[in-house]
């Protein structure tokens, strides 16, 4: 048998694999035939204790026996509480990171002022865990990203020349679930190793050919003009054209979440059905592969937007003056507290003292650069956007499209394309949420979007 058929039949990665693998090995020269080591198989992975005396199979049952323990009833926290930021915050989010704190593993946690309802852990929730990652935590996309490019021109260029840079983002981006290039771009990204698990070998084909387009709901490119004031970043006070983009790690990051997190809750049992989206895999384990993989998507996302802003930056044809790139839905390794712990920032932006980075808005609303003030008690982070007041299906029930293109002229803003989901009235205000989060970021420059493109009208959110 295979390794995928084996991790279907619930064989957990690491040394049970490996001993599972030797055990078909060693049937299939016994003379065992495939469709009755099928059954053995199965039979092994839900009852091991039966075969733990078997001369073949004894192995893998002595070891799944020994990761029993595992699956028993956990003792949950009842003492973990967490600070947060802002008092728009939907009472469901509140109680998913309270579900969050609950966790044997849970060291810590912050709530940013975006934050709304995810899978698992909020959006906008931060946690700290003792050795330990959790999937949903990290999220669905993978290393979703913002990057902004400041150009040496003047924004009045961007109204001067209104159709070329219309022209550009037509030609230069590409938005939706899985779409791809006619001829994919090339990136070293695609020359490291894609074999060291199933999944990500399965999804390299995927991410070759998505390489460098951006993805459906919220994700967006956009022209706009930046004002910088006095600042420490090197760039002269004022007014530049410059160009954000916002996607992750597209289908390939999102097949591997959902890999890694079934696994995760094929381990965890045991767990109680709130804490479902919340199941862990432990860096001594199973964990170490699903690091690996997260960080390949980490650098995959980046190569997405690195080729993006190389191709909007050849079409501009004018000289860079600054670069920021920062991502979300990740997590890292830190020291808080004199503690070593994994801090996952789901929707959350980093935010350590002097260290900078970009927080949207929506596509009328202001975004800002901004620098990290290291607050320990937000694990060092803050928003990483708006954050959404409402749902989607909301979001199209009280808004028309004669309503948003009327708002978007009011505004200054030509939309390129968008769902009738991603109105402006869906998203919290920005400077509430930037004025809420005063303690954990400083505002060094403010972006205003004037030409939006994102996923056209119909496709299925993927944020």
């Amino acid at each position: 048998m295979k390794k995928r058929e084996l991790l279907k039949l619930g064989f957990p990665y690491g040394p049970v694999l490996k001993e599972a693998l030797h055990a078909c090995g060693e049937a299939a020269n016994a003379g065992v035939k495939k469709t009755t080591l099928r059954q053995t198989m199965k039979e092994l992975a839900r009852e091991p204790d039966r075969f733990v005396d078997d001369p073949i199979f004894g192995p893998v049952a002595a070891q799944l026996v020994t990761r029993e323990p595992a699956r028993e009833n956990y003792k949950l926290r009842d003492d973990l509480d967490y600070p947060f930021w802002g008092e728009d915050i939907d009472p469901d989010a509140h109680r998913q990171m309270r579900n969050a704190c609950r966790l044997p593993i849970s060291v810590a946690g912050a709530l940013m002022p975006d934050a709304h309802v995810g899978y698992g852990l909020p959006i906008g929730g931060v946690l700290a865990t003792d050795n330990a990652v959790i999937p949903y935590a990290v999220g669905v996309d993978i290393a979703c990203r913002v990057k902004m490019t400041v150009f040496d021109l003047p924004p009045k260029r961007l109204e001067d020349e209104h159709d070329r840079f219309k022209n550009i983002l037509n030609r230069e981006t590409l938005f939706g679930i899985g779409v791809k290039w006619h001829k994919p771009p090339t990136h070293p990204v695609m020359d490291e190793d894609w074999n060291f698990s199933p999944i990500i070998k399965q999804v390299k084909d995927v991410a070759w050919k998505q390489l460098g387009t951006s993805g459906s709901g919220n994700h967006f490119v956009e022209f706009g003009e930046v004002e910088f004031g006095p600042n420490n970043v090197g760039v002269e006070p004022g007014s530049y054209l410059a160009v954000v983009s916002h996607s992750g790690s597209r289908g390939a990051g999102n097949r591997v979440a959902g890999y890694y997190s079934k696994l995760a809750r094929d381990l965890r049992r045991n767990l109680p059905k709130e804490l479902h989206h919340l199941a862990w895999l432990s860096l001594d384990a199973e964990g170490a592969e699903y690091w690996a993989a997260m960080e390949l998507m980490g650098r995959y996302a980046h190569a997405g937007h690195e080729i993006i802003h190389a191709k909007i930056v050849r079409a501009v044809g004018q000289r860079v003056v600054y670069q920021i790139e920062n991502h979300h839905n990740f997590a890292w390794k830190e020291t808080h507290a004199g503690r070593d712990v994994i801090v996952h920032r789901k929707g959350a932006t980093p935010a350590g003292k002097g260290v900078l980075g970009y927080i949207p808005g929506s596509m009328t609303a202001p975004g800002y650069l901004v620098e990290g003030l290291g607050d320990p008690r937000s694990l060092n982070s803050a928003s990483h956007g708006a954050g959404r007041r409402m749902s989607r299906r909301a979001a199209r029930e009280m808004t028309t499209w004669s309503d948003l293109r009327a708002y978007l002229r009011e505004k200054g803003v030509t939309l390129l394309a968008a769902g009738l989901d991603e109105t402006p009235h869906a998203y919290k205000d920005i400077e509430q949420v930037m004025d809420a989060q005063a303690e954990l970021v400083r505002r060094v420059a403010r972006f205003t979007p004037r030409m939006v493109r994102m996923a056209p009208e119909g496709e299925k959110p993927e944020d």
